[in-house]
């Protein structure tokens, strides 16, 4: 299946923080998304790996994706050398994306910004020919998806632009709120985290009602390009209130 828009994510919940809401809006307007998951967020204080394998399915369904994936490489100690990259490059030339969207380049957590690096570096080498790879024993094609972006995470990140997710931004949420192991819950007798307290997903949806802010609209998510971005008509831009 050709996707328009790949997102990768190091852990399962990092993609519903940083760009659920774009990939839901692309999905409406008829685009085919999808989220592929580095490792299975095994080094994570609470829940398990089966836990976050069922509320990752529950969240794909409020996303509306049309493929997601784990990769399951190691938590926290994945590098980006060249048997990691394969890994990237054979799922970029699976789905053929458009678009990829990866970690912020820097974070509070490592894993986020290494992740950054190793999926853009192997987006660019997936163009080159004479890289082989295959899949399910079949030679793949080389393909080079035309932008990789940056979502932006726990820091604060200057976006190069945003995108306007306030028609779906309640859906975000609940995706986010799918991984109730993870995030704010009072039910669980779980050990106390960064993630897991309310102050958390209030300073989600404060970045989002900032970003949006920027641009006129309730709410929006930013992304950061190595690229320059071009547009071919002032059409483009979003009307703002003045």
């Amino acid at each position: 299946m050709k996707l328009d828009i790949l997102a990768f994510a190091v852990h399962p919940d990092d993609a519903e923080l940083g760009c659920g809401g774009t990939l839901l809006t692309e999905k409406l307007q008829g685009k085919r998304t999808g989220i592929i998951d580095l490792t299975q967020g095994e080094l994570g204080t609470r829940g398990t790996i089966e836990t976050r394998m069922a509320e990752s399915a529950n969240a794909t369904e409020l996303l509306k994706l049309d493929i997601r994936d784990n990769l399951c490489m190691a938590d926290g100690f994945f590098i980006n050398d060249e048997v990691h990259q394969r890994m990237i490059i054979t799922a970029i030339r699976k789905y053929k994306p458009e678009i990829v969207l990866c970690n912020a380049p820097e974070d509070r957590h490592p894993d986020h910004g290494r992740s950054a690096e190793l999926v853009s570096d192997a987006a660019f080498l997936s163009g080159l020919r004479k890289i082989e790879t295959f899949y399910d024993d079949q030679p793949q094609e080389a393909w080079r998806p035309k932008y990789v972006f940056n979502y932006i995470q726990d820091r604060y990140l200057h976006p190069d632009f945003v995108i306007d997710v306030t028609d779906v931004f309640e859906q975000k949420i609940e995706a986010v709120k799918a991984y109730n192991t993870q995030f704010y819950n009072p039910d669980l007798n779980e050990p106390q985290t960064y993630i897991s307290s309310p102050d958390f997903l209030d300073s989600v949806i404060f970045r989002a009602k900032m970003f949006g802010k920027m641009i006129g609209v309730k709410y929006a998510e930013g992304y950061i390009s190595k690229k320059m971005i071009g547009f071919n008509s002032f059409d483009a831009f979003i009307k703002q209130n003045t």
